[in-house]
């Protein structure tokens, strides 16, 4: 199968299954969407969200983030992965905004790379969310999906070497859903360890039953 034909026909496949995906994670704004895709990183969506309602119940904004210490937010993410890091590059992130940014979160990329905390994967995914441009995160799940489904090759070994080649073959209007549409087939359908190809609409086209 030509790799335009498998782009079309696994595009067409999450057009009718997913037509309107967003992000899981819960936010108010586009700061709150910063700090819970930062907490995020090597955690469930699910873990954010339990914690992030009293987080953003005291710290809401960037001004009022930006006044804390990295042992008050430590309080409230006590439960997510790598919390002293993550408080740490919560806390400057938030300063970091107010003095480059008055408090606003940019759109820019390298404004959003320059940010305490924030990765590639975390700048695409507000550019995408916040800002509706045409960028994918590559999380382990889009990475793991891409590679399964025959979206890329083995030599696409790295996050980035994903991310080129799913920008350059999928539609830049299906691109910011796209992200979405990888990361939850990954998330219940594909999952790493056991995945549940009997539920798996997909499985018709996979390359393990093609040969």
């Amino acid at each position: 199968m030509k790799r335009e034909e498998r782009y079309k026909l696994v595009l067409d496949y999450f057009r009718d299954e997913m037509p309107e995906v967003d992000t899981e994670l819960e936010f108010a704004s586009v700061f709150q969407l910063l700090v819970a895709v930062v907490l995020s990183a090597q955690c469930t969506d699910k873990r954010i969200n339990q914690v992030t309602p009293e987080l953003f119940k005291h710290y809401p904004t960037a001004p009022e983030m930006a006044r804390a210490e990295p042992e008050d937010i430590l309080e409230y993410i006590s439960s997510v992965s790598y919390p002293n890091a993550k408080a740490k590059h919560l806390v400057e992130m938030a300063r970091t905004l107010m003095e480059r940014h008055q408090g606003t979160v940019p759109s820019d990329m390298n404004a959003l790379l320059d940010l305490p905390g924030v990765g590639r994967k975390t700048a695409n995914v507000i550019q995408a969310v916040a800002f509706g441009k045409a960028t994918m995160a590559v999380d382990t799940h889009v990475f793991r999906v891409s590679h399964r489904l025959g979206l890329v090759t083995k030599k696409d070994d790295t996050p980035f070497k994903v991310e080129q080649v799913l920008v350059k073959n999928i539609p830049e209007e299906d691109i910011p859903r796209a992200h979405h549409w990888l990361l939850l087939h990954g998330r219940y359908v594909c999952t790493s360890r056991k995945p549940h190809c009997g539920k798996c609409g997909l499985e018709g086209i996979c390359p393990k039953n093609i040969t």
